[in-house]
Order: C-alpha cells, then sequence, then structure tokens
C-alpha cells in the first residue's frame, strides 16, 4: 500500500494516512472513471474497503463486456472464444462481476464477437434477475430452450438487440413466444435480419404491445411491414433506416430479390400515425446504395459492429 510520508517538525508526530483510509465518496468518483476489468482485477483486490467501493450499486447498473478486448485477446471474427478454455475464461470473468454487482446489473451488453452458449447465458439469467436490457450479438450457439429458460428468470425485461437471425424459423417464433410468456414489460426490440412475414406475425402475436421496434439495416420484406403497420397498435416507433424493402416473401439466397427504392404512398400513410418514423432518403444515402448495387444480390447479414451500435432511435443505440 502507498503512504503519505510523515512531515517532519511540529507534525512529526501526525498519523500516518493510508490510501485505505479515503473517504467513500472520493473513492467511489475515482473509481468512475475505470472500466469493469479494472474494477474486477485489480482495484477491488487492493483492500477490503476498495472492495466495498467497487461493490456499489451505481458501477453495475450496466455490465459491458466490450471491454474484455482491453485485457484480452478477442478476435475480430465470428464464432471466437467458443474453445473450451475460452468458455471457462468468461465464466470466470461473469462470477467475478456478480460477486461484486450484487444483483444490481440491470442493463447487460456483451462483446460482439464472443458468443454465449446456452449455459452461459442461464447462468446469466440466474445472477442478474433484475435485468431490464439485453444486448446479444453472437448468440449463435444459444439453443431455442436457453432463450426460454434464461427468459423465465427474467420477468422486468424491457429491451433487447439480438441481431443477425439467419433462419429465423422456428427460432425467432420460439423467441417471441418466450418474450410473450414470460416479459410482461417487453417494449423495445432492435434486430438486423431478413423479416418476412412469418417473422411479422409472430411478433404481432406474441408480443402485440411492443412500442419500439428497429430493423435497421435489415432486409423488410413490404407485405411484412405492411402486416405490422396494420395489426400492431401499439407501435409508437419504427426504424427502418439503410433496410431494403423488398417485394413478396423470398427466401434469401435463392438469387435475386426485386426492391422497392421508395416507399409508396399506401405506406407512408401508416407511418403517419407513429411517434417516430426513421427512413433513409436512399437517393442520397451510401449505405443505401452500397447494398442496392451490390451485383442484384442483398448482403445485409454481413453487417458490421458500428451498425449495430448506431441506431437513430436513441434508447437502442449503445
Amino acid at each position: 500500500m502507498m503512504r503519505h510520508e510523515k512531515k517532519k517538525g511540529k507534525n512529526e508526530n501526525q498519523i500516518e494516512k493510508k490510501w485505505e483510509d479515503m473517504q467513500y465518496d472520493l473513492l467511489l468518483k475515482i473509481f468512475k472513471g475505470f472500466n469493469q476489468m479494472d474494477l474486477i482485477f485489480i482495484i477491488s483486490r487492493v483492500c477490503q474497503s476498495w472492495r466495498l467501493v467497487c461493490s456499489d450499486p451505481t458501477l453495475w447498473q450496466t455490465l459491458d463486456l466490450r471491454v474484455l478486448s482491453d485485457y484480452f485477446d478477442v478476435p475480430s471474427r465470428p464464432f471466437a472464444w467458443i474453445d473450451s478454455y475460452s468458455c471457462v475464461r468468461l465464466r470466470i470473468i461473469l462470477r467475478n462481476a456478480f460477486a461484486l454487482s450484487n444483483g444490481s446489473i440491470t442493463n447487460l451488453i456483451f462483446h460482439f464477437y464472443v458468443c454465449i452458449t446456452s449455459d452461459q447465458l442461464i447462468y446469466v439469467a440466474t445472477s442478474c434477475p433484475n435485468l431490464k436490457r439485453l444486448v446479444l450479438p453472437a448468440w449463435h450457439q444459444i439453443s431455442a430452450e436457453g432463450f426460454k429458460t434464461a427468459l423465465q428468470q427474467w420477468k422486468g425485461l424491457e429491451s433487447m438487440i439480438v441481431p443477425r437471425i439467419i433462419a429465423p424459423h422456428p427460432m425467432a417464433m420460439s423467441m417471441m413466444m418466450s418474450i410473450g410468456l414470460f416479459c410482461n414489460n417487453f417494449k423495445e426490440l432492435k434486430i438486423m435480419s431478413p423479416f418476412d412475414n412469418e417473422f411479422a406475425i409472430s411478433i404481432a402475436i406474441f408480443v402485440p404491445k411492443l412500442k419500439v421496434l428497429s430493423l435497421r439495416g435489415s432486409i423488410v420484406y413490404k407485405d411484412a411491414l405492411d402486416y405490422i403497420l396494420d395489426n400492431m397498435k401499439h407501435l409508437e416507433v419504427l426504424n427502418i433506416t439503410h433496410c431494403l424493402i423488398a417485394k413478396g416473401n423470398i427466401v434469401i439466397g435463392d438469387g435475386p430479390v426485386s426492391v422497392y427504392w421508395h416507399l409508396n404512398d399506401s405506406i407512408l400513410a401508416k407511418v403517419s400515425r407513429l411517434r417516430e418514423f426513421h427512413a433513409c432518403q436512399r437517393d442520397t444515402c451510401s449505405l443505401c446504395q452500397r447494398e442496392f448495387f451490390s451485383d442484384g444480390m442483398l448482403t445485409w447479414h454481413a453487417y458490421e459492429e458500428s451498425l449495430l451500435r448506431m441506431d437513430e432511435i436513441s434508447s437502442l443505440a449503445y
């Protein structure tokens, strides 16, 4: 431990002060300037008084696992950290975080490239029962049953960002069904996935009170867009920025898909009832043009992390 030196002269008998004797509020203010990996692996291990401050609920309202890259090598590629050693290491990180947070976590952001298994998600759900917001980019190792078991613990879940559902059926339907069964306060959803009729119907049936929906950077079929605008009466905010509005209901991968370059009057009339509606001026949007002129094939599933993190709906940006 670092100590102040004793002053000579008339203050020679002054009691030396220790870092661990600093006021709680002052330490807390200092610790807020560090990321959570610093709190877990360094600061909380200095002494008991510092560990006590590291357990303050204000430090743990959000657990942001993007900072894993500051401490560990996380490859920038899909399906990273799926080997047994990485799974054990992630479990240790989560265990230490949960020990400090004492159930305070309400907002959880997973790392973009760290794949989470069903067992890990269930462990997280059991340890963070008060979760309200979940950002889960790399989730392809999680089964429908794993999602269901986790969502049973999150009665208060309000918002979820789960992009890139490559094969949405029956996974999307199962996910929406579990949300509808267990998460009565759920109101916000963001996906970056082909959005077709079946997906739209599963949301309308199982999460009919959804208020905020972002399909940013997705392929959205016009029939599916019409369906949610006609049937989701509680919907207040919709984001289709950088979306390609496709005709019909064709499975992606079957070949070139016809795309609407501009929204027609029917859709514009329907969205006029919404409190917020976000869409692109396609003629000037470089992202929309990049995809539209990509050899006639839609490639939005190859999304980028920045596209996921940004959103015109402020509550879904992170």
